[in-house]
């Protein structure tokens, strides 16, 4: 995952200063918030974002992928 860095804030930063969080989700579609040094959250402008134009089928199949990518071993365990 590339993160730019002008989007990039602490938890801290974000409890104490939402709006800063906010004014860059909406300059650049969203911002990647770390916890412990690490990316762990992301603010993502919702006009800006994509994922909203999926049909209900599209993003169901998006959540599958996902849950059968996870679960994969236990899947294929459960085929034999």
């Amino acid at each position: 995952m590339l993160i730019n860095t002008n989007q990039v804030i602490s938890i801290t930063e974000a409890n104490q200063n939402f709006s800063r969080a906010a004014k860059i989700a909406d300059r650049d579609g969203s911002v990647v918030i770390f916890k412990n040094n690490k990316p762990r959250y992301m603010l993502v402008n919702l006009a800006d974002n994509p994922t909203i134009d999926l049909s209900d089928d599209e993003k169901i199949d998006v959540v599958a992928a996902r849950i059968l990518q996870k679960h994969r071993k236990a899947f294929e365990e459960l085929a034999k």
